[in-house]
């Protein structure tokens, strides 16, 4: 099936070329056979000065979050889960070098942190489609882990992402190229989605569900927060256009899905968002739960995917 872009509303097809036929990652840009090097700045690490392949080769799951602190954690988290050789205390950071991303490899786990917003997880994944491309990985799954605002959802419900959804509600994310707008799918795995929810199913603490996730490019105007330094509408216009968005479907909203969704259909990687709920965007704008309840539901999207990566490592049965 080859992916349809859309550029200044003109209908472009182009060759489908993401995994090969050993599945293994092929990047879309004919550019990089012709370089002599190619250096993952952002990460610290190149074709020349690393041996990608036996750092990276062995690679099944890749899991990226905002926060570097969080992936840690969930590195260390893992660690634990799989049982591996000591308490996941010293795992260091592979990205060391630079101060924009931090990375941590926990058997054939990579976890990533990407920072805030679209921007920055779109430099992050043009550079991890490359590394898991040069290190020769195959059939990996790469799952982003989240926290968001609910929409008719209580705080700590955790969202498997059912498709990545712009401002308008459309499953589509756009971007500039030479002055040029390009439109890509945010077409996820739904076969991936449900395996999760169906993990998420076994955990009998918290709700899992699955649903539409917006994306926006800020944290309050576009999101339709009362409580920034600029506002330019009343509470009922924000109220109005969040019961838009719930009946279209969305359940949560964060900053990131519709590239990550973007780049991974157009590169035939799977994919999945799960993002825990903060709060519900319908009883208000600020966070007020206490951290210590905050902490435990940032685990609940780690919890859930742990399960999944040990199911299919063959760890724990499928009910």
């Amino acid at each position: 099936m080859t992916p349809i872009l859309t550029i200044n509303s003109e209908v472009i097809v182009s060759e489908r070329s993401g995994y090969g036929e050993n599945g293994t990652v092929r990047v879309k840009n004919p550019h990089l056979a012709s370089m002599p090097e190619d250096f993952l700045y952002h990460f610290d690490l190149g074709t020349k000065t690393h041996n990608l392949q036996a750092m990276f080769g062995d690679v099944k799951f890749v899991c990226v979050g905002g926060s570097a602190n969080r992936m840690k954690t969930f590195a260390q988290f893992m660690h634990m889960e799989l049982g591996l050789n000591g308490g996941g205390g010293d795992i260091s950071d592979i990205c060391a070098g630079t101060d924009r991303y931090s990375m941590y490899k926990t058997g054939p786990v990579l976890s990533i942190s990407h920072g805030m917003g679209v921007p920055s997880i779109s430099i992050m994944l043009h550079e991890l489609i490359k590394l898991l491309h040069h290190a020769k990985c195959r059939d990996v799954v790469v799952i982003r882990l989240g926290t968001s605002g609910g929409i008719g959802l209580d705080p700590g419900t955790v969202v498997v992402t059912g498709t990545a959804v712009d401002s308008f509600f459309q499953p589509q994310f756009e971007q500039v190229v030479l002055g040029k707008v390009i439109t890509r799918s945010t077409k996820l795995d739904k076969d991936l989605a449900q395996e999760l929810l169906n993990c998420g199913r076994e955990i009998a603490d918290y709700l899992t569900i699955i649903g539409n996730t917006m994306c926006t490019y800020d944290f309050y105007e576009g999101q339709g927060r009362l409580d920034g330094a600029l506002c330019s509408f009343s509470n009922e216009e924000k109220l109005a256009y969040l019961k838009k968005a719930h009946e279209a479907g969305v359940r949560n909203i964060e900053m990131e899905s519709t590239v990550f969704a973007a780049m991974c259909h157009s590169c035939d990687v799977r994919a999945a968002v799960v993002c825990v709920t903060l709060l519900n965007r319908f009883d208000g704008d600020q966070i007020t739960t206490p951290h210590a309840v905050l902490l435990e539901y940032q685990m609940r999207p780690q919890k859930l995917v742990s399960m999944f990566i040990k199911k299919q490592l063959g760890l724990l049965k499928y009910n």
